[in-house]
């Protein structure tokens, strides 16, 4: 069966708005498209790689609230939503519908909540999903019938695969551990400031050592051990912190229900692309649909 493809709607929508140049219009000239274009061009891509079943978007508020009851500085330093982005913003929704796509939004939680709640919930139908996007948490959905798409900035057409040896390669411990990791190490695009004075390899040994973050502070607690004064002192003092920050890191499931198959309908796309001004993006669907 062809794999589920879901795609972090967010975050590939600011990577096309700052990839691609403002002057690319709709008709009236008023409003900017880049946007909304690039980010169809790198769905689209993927699907001719890959040939999905179906496309979910998933799309999220950009601070879930128990995220930031957790940590108020979540997300704190993150700039308001560029003007250009708004008006776009408002008309993907409409848009990716007219590309068949299915489009899930859940106030509760963050399009990276629910992009693993699809992966789950896919697998667990018997299938496969494959999860496009530019967000480095994700790569703790990775496992059996899920692989991660890697989009990064400045990258050529096409998106990396990361499968669990990759995981390992980049992060030093699997994607079960990948939120440890990132409650240790932190994360400055999220606002995480993780455990000071542990960078990114002495938080993939203390989790290969102790097996997790919570084995790492067990192990702190001890007045003699192995673990360098300056590393037990920070597990000690920030112990409360840390678990904050690994329910943060960690996905939250919600209940999805994963869409039935859905083909490209390639004359009410291009309708919708011609209406944005996107003539080249309609020429290219209706090429798709055939």
């Amino acid at each position: 069966m062809p794999p589920l493809l879901i795609f972090d709607a967010p975050s590939l929508l600011y990577r096309a708005f700052y990839a691609l140049p403002d002057s690319i219009r709709d008709p009236s000239k008023e409003h900017p498209v880049n946007a909304i274009l690039g980010s169809v061009n790198l769905v689209l891509y993927e699907w001719e790689a890959h040939r999905p079943r179906a496309v979910v978007a998933c799309f999220g508020p950009d601070a879930a609230p128990y995220r930031t009851e957790l940590y108020a500085n979540y997300h704190a330093d993150r700039p308001p939503m560029p003007d250009g982005l708004v008006w776009q913003w408002e008309r993907a929704y409409d848009f990716y519908t007219q590309l068949g796509w299915t489009v899930a939004r859940n106030e509760t939680v963050e399009a990276d909540d629910l992009l693993g709640s699809f992966a789950d919930a896919e697998v667990a139908a018997g299938g496969e999903a494959l999860v496009l996007t530019g967000d480095r948490d994700m790569y703790q959905c990775v496992g059996d019938g899920v692989q991660v798409l890697f989009v990064k900035t400045g990258q050529g057409r096409g998106a990396e695969p990361v499968d669990e040896d990759e995981v390992r390669k980049r992060y030093g411990v699997g994607p079960e551990l990948v939120p440890d990791f990132i409650a240790l190490r932190g994360d400055p695009s999220d606002g995480l400031p993780g455990a000071k004075g542990i960078g990114p390899k002495t938080a993939a040994e203390l989790l290969r050592d102790y097996g997790s973050l919570e084995g790492a502070i067990e192990a702190a607690q001890k007045v003699t051990g192995p673990l360098r004064p300056r590393v037990g002192a920070a597990l000690r003092d920030q112990a409360d912190e840390l678990r904050a920050f690994l329910e943060i890191a960690k996905l939250r499931t919600v209940d999805v229900t994963v869409p039935p198959d859905a083909p490209l309908p390639a004359d009410k796309a291009a309708a919708a692309a011609r209406e944005l001004g996107m003539n080249r993006l309609a020429e290219r669907v209706e090429k798709l649909g055939a």
